[in-house]
């Protein structure tokens, strides 16, 4: 297995962050070749150093020594069964964190079978329901139904439960608004309205930002606008959609993680519990 960094992350959706930040683990690469991935240097470049099982045990237990609410494993799925072993061995050495799977999406129905009994929520991306978009910004022309297939999996295999009025287990499917591609969004609105209202939760997200010197063509060049904002609020009423949470427009690029730094996010973001440039975990 080979993976970027360790960290407590603050910066995700409520009962993912908790009080104590989430104990986020980023591997490196992805099941996608998205245009525009904000965590290119891992997704894409290969940044990262390899983990043994019992190094990978090991971050887990520093995680909850550090107060981490949770494990949310970032783009794991090419490394799930070594994950997993992971997980057995850190809960023979006392670790009792619930798990986070947090994926693009596009999963098999098979690897959802496999992780179901070990994950506490499910966190996927929905990109988009249109073939072509996939086809030319992820590589994946197959995503759309990839991915409804996996997330309805995901449903089944983990119901929303409560304590309170806070989710203690489920699936929170992400949305993220693309500049200029508001059809992307009612289209993916629309589907999770009249197939998942009721059974998961949603997150409307507006972090999108352009990497810095990769001068994507338009209109990926720019943010989302503060029109194109409101207009994807608008979708969430006019499609009765009321359970979830929806981001504030993101201002700039100086939340992005640079993964060559020893702090690839921003103090206020994360707080740094392993790095793979200090070695494996001891």
């Amino acid at each position: 297995m080979r993976a970027a960094c360790a960290c407590l992350h603050f910066g995700e959706e409520p009962p993912i962050t908790g009080s104590g930040g989430s104990g986020t683990i980023f591997f490196t690469g992805c099941t996608l070749k998205c245009s525009f991935c904000q965590n290119w240097q891992v997704s894409r470049c290969g940044e990262g150093g390899e983990l043994s099982e019992d190094d990978l045990a090991g971050i887990y237990l520093r995680l909850q020594e550090q107060g981490a609410e949770n494990l949310n494993i970032v783009t794991g799925t090419q490394f799930a069964p070594g994950i997993l072993a992971a997980l057995g061995l850190a809960r023979s050495r006392g670790l009792t964190l619930p798990m986070v799977w947090n994926c693009s999406g596009y999963e098999t129905t098979e690897t959802v079978a496999l992780l179901a009994g070990s994950v506490s929520f499910f966190l996927p991306d929905l990109k988009t329901l249109d073939a072509g978009f996939a086809r030319e910004h992820f590589h994946a022309a197959d995503y759309p139904e990839r991915a409804a297939a996996a997330v309805l999996a995901m449903v089944e295999a983990r119901p929303l439960a409560w304590r309170g009025e806070t989710p203690v287990q489920g699936v929170i499917v992400r949305h993220l608004v693309l500049p200029g591609r508001l059809k992307e969004t009612r289209e993916t609105l629309a589907w999770f309205s009249s197939t998942l209202s009721g059974r998961a939760l949603l997150s409307l997200m507006f972090q999108y930002t352009p990497i810095p010197g990769q001068q994507p063509a338009a209109p990926f060049d720019r943010m989302t606008t503060a029109e194109e904002h409101e207009a994807a609020l608008v979708m969430l009423e006019e499609l009765g959609i009321d359970d979830g949470y929806f981001q504030e427009p993101v201002p700039d690029s100086g939340w992005l993680p640079d993964f060559r730094r020893p702090r690839p996010f921003s103090s206020g973001l994360s707080r740094m519990v392993w790095h793979h440039r200090d070695g494996p975990p001891r």
